[in-house]
């Protein structure tokens, strides 16, 4: 029995081993996919991140797969959301994940925001680390129509509601660099710098 004891206490050990191993192989895997999706994201210094995007007009075929292909992005890249100037697709629409669902907003409008507004700290796929405070409406009503072109109303509150508007920026050519205070803009154009000049 004590052969058995120890080889039941070996394999014990073997699962752990292989359980650490199999944990490693998919974190390393994670990052390999979290590296080539922000390689497909346009970061500072891009044109595109400053440029209007226009409406959608065509609710077809190709929408509806770069909408696919932004979700896998955004998951991928750790993200909440994603528009699609930040892929460089100037054309309104943006991705982004509420209340465990992926959600496609095209030709998004806010009708209504709340009055109440709060300060928090925001990250941007497009900013690498940087991260500034940025003042928003805490609620926001949307507008906009899905991948198939059909209506959607959404009432967005504290995450969503901050994330909605967010993305809503990106495809007005607006940063989160525009919407903090000036101290918060120095700071984070100071870590930018860097990049613009790998970039350039």
């Amino acid at each position: 029995m004590a052969d058995d004891h120890d080889h039941d206490h070996d394999d014990g050990q073997d699962d752990d081993v292989e359980l650490d191993e199999a944990e490693a192989r998919a974190n390393v895997e994670h990052e390999l996919r979290k590296r080539v999706a922000l390689s497909q994201i346009r970061q500072y210094g891009d044109p595109a991140l400053r440029m209007r995007a226009a409406e959608v007009l065509a609710f077809d075929d190709e929408l509806g797969r770069v909408a696919e292909r932004m979700i896998a992005i955004m998951h991928d890249a750790d993200g909440v959301g994603l528009a699609a100037t930040q892929i460089g697709v100037l054309r309104r629409f943006f991705v982004f994940h509420d209340a465990g669902e992926d959600r496609v907003l095209v030709n998004p409008v806010i009708t209504l925001a709340s009055k109440e507004s709060e300060t928090d700290e925001e990250g941007c796929l497009s900013l690498g680390p940087v991260r500034v405070d940025v003042e928003r409406p805490v609620g926001v009503t949307i507008e906009a129509r899905d991948a198939a072109g059909e209506p959607v109303s959404l009432e967005l509150e504290g995450l969503a509601a901050r994330v909605a508007q967010h993305e809503l920026d990106h495809l007005d050519g607006k940063l989160v660099i525009d919407r903090t205070d000036p101290e918060s803009r120095r700071e984070a154009l100071r870590q930018l710098r860097p990049r613009l000049l790998l970039a350039g």
